[in-house]
């Protein structure tokens, strides 16, 4: 059970972006592992649990090691983050629910970063077939959790076929519903897991509702 970062986490961020080389981690390396790597872990595992009774839902918990084959000049990673989706080869193109820690803080949220183009068309046609589901859905998300889904759009979006879809006709990429949280007293302890849990469970219906727009 998560039982919450502490000061001790964002200070080994911090310790990381001003110190990225293997000398300093393998001196820090008990840090990570107790302040971070551990209750993030922890945190995935509780964030899962509405996903348990599911088929075809994984939980990836990301690792600060970055990867060799990308030749970056530095050895580990910034953040850390968990990844609610389906097993699929790349994750960019896929919907998921996750949630990331940074120096800076947190967020947590919906996205759909890279859809291939067929999936956003798939998309148009559904939603043009069925605009009030789509538009219901929207409502829902924004009732529930007092955001909306943004996107970037295409300069020159399709004309929609009714002035209700207008504002989501032209959706091209990095489809999102994310909330941020800076760093502050509420960021340490076992509320930030319970705040992320609800508002993830709460876009729910948007994660199935794209995961069936991307499997074609």
């Amino acid at each position: 059970m998560f039982q919450g970062f502490t000061p001790e986490t964002i200070d080994f961020l911090w310790g990381i972006r001003m110190n990225n080389n293997r000398d300093w981690f393998a001196a820090n390396k008990s840090k990570y592992v107790e302040a971070l790597y551990n209750p993030m872990k922890d945190l995935g595992q509780d964030l899962f649990a509405p996903f348990r009774e599911r088929s075809g839902d994984i939980l990836k918990v990301s690792r600060i090691y970055r990867d060799a084959r990308l030749h970056h000049p530095d050895p580990y990673k910034e953040s850390l983050w968990i990844c609610i989706r389906r097993d699929v080869d790349w994750w960019a193109e896929n919907p998921c629910l996750f949630f990331e820690i940074r120096p800076e803080g947190v967020s947590y949220g919906f996205s759909l970063w890279r859809p291939k183009v067929a999936a956003m068309e798939a998309f148009r046609q559904r939603i043009a077939a069925k605009p009030e589901e789509f538009l219901a859905l929207m409502e829902k998300v924004q009732a529930d959790t007092g955001m909306e889904l943004t996107a970037q759009c295409y300069k020159k979006p399709k004309e929609a076929p009714i002035p209700a879809l207008a504002p989501y006709y032209g959706w091209r990429m990095d489809i999102g519903c994310i909330r941020e949280e800076p760093v502050s007293e509420a960021l340490f302890g076992p509320a930030l897991g319970q705040r992320a849990g609800e508002f993830l469970e709460k876009l729910i219906p948007v994660y199935d509702y794209f995961n069936t727009v991307t499997a074609g």
